[in-house]
């Protein structure tokens, strides 16, 4: 899965919010980065080009994640961790980030807790979560697919779980009842340019867990085939372009 996920999915759908991400990180001038479930390290290769001098240290709580990460971005320290109990002592970093793993936290008060407590006096949380799948047009495409392939029950791991934290205030409340207080939102909306829409497919199918959820439906090469169409009649032939719609939060204590 993270091989697949990091090349027909990071290139398309997580490197243009990386390097908007790294920039806004590297005006706020960090010393100390701690980035949380940094996956192959899309952000984490950004953040070192983007903010040179300062010492980035790069987490995920799956280890084949970090093995592939750490050869990708070998400039971050990498290590395994939960971000739910996180393995720094207190006030550590100056800096804490997180692009598009806080909608993966089973418990996100939590989490943004020990954000809290390994922050400095003057720390900030930088982060960004998805806006709704319909503002997706790669996600959207793949779920008409998926409801094409899978009529009766499809998966509907993209709407609840990349997609089920939406709601800025729902984020604002979470990080409120951590101690934390929102200083700046933003929705930002990005474009994805992939070769092909069957190449989006490949990603969502391969590299993520969706791959599970068609496995267990019994999908087979015919409901590959019904998905990859139905994006590919969604999306166009050929080299395609699609909007991103994520939201962006600055947060400190």
């Amino acid at each position: 899965m993270p091989a697949a996920y990091e090349h027909h999915l990071v290139p398309v759908v997580f490197r243009p919010f990386a390097a908007d991400l790294a920039a806004r990180a590297a005006r706020l001038h960090p010393r100390r980065i701690l980035e949380l479930a940094a996956g192959t390290g899309a952000l984490t290769s950004a953040l070192l080009a983007a903010a040179p001098s300062a010492e980035v240290t790069a987490t995920d709580l799956n280890e084949a994640m970090v093995a592939l990460g750490s050869a990708r971005a070998p400039g971050a320290l990498w290590l395994q961790a939960d971000a739910q109990r996180l393995p720094f002592p207190d006030g550590s970093f100056d800096l804490v980030a997180c692009q598009f793993g806080v909608m993966f936290f089973p418990d996100r008060v939590a989490a943004y807790t020990e954000v809290r407590r390994v922050l400095a006096p003057g720390g900030r949380f930088l982060f960004t979560t998805w806006g709704p799948l319909d503002t997706h047009a790669f996600g959207a495409a793949l779920q008409a697919g998926l409801e094409r392939a899978f009529p009766a029950d499809p998966p509907q791991f993209l709407r609840t779980v990349p997609h089920g934290y939406a709601d800025p205030a729902a984020v604002a409340a979470d990080l409120a009842a951590a101690g934390l207080a929102v200083a700046e939102e933003q929705e930002l909306t990005l474009e994805g340019r992939a070769p092909s829409a069957a190449d989006v497919a490949t990603g969502f199918l391969a590299g993520t867990p969706v791959r599970a959820a068609v496995e267990e439906r019994g999908g087979g090469p015919s409901a590959v085939a019904a998905v990859t169409e139905e994006m590919t009649s969604r999306l166009g032939p050929g080299p395609v372009t699609a909007p991103m719609t994520a939201y962006v939060f600055l947060a400190t204590a």
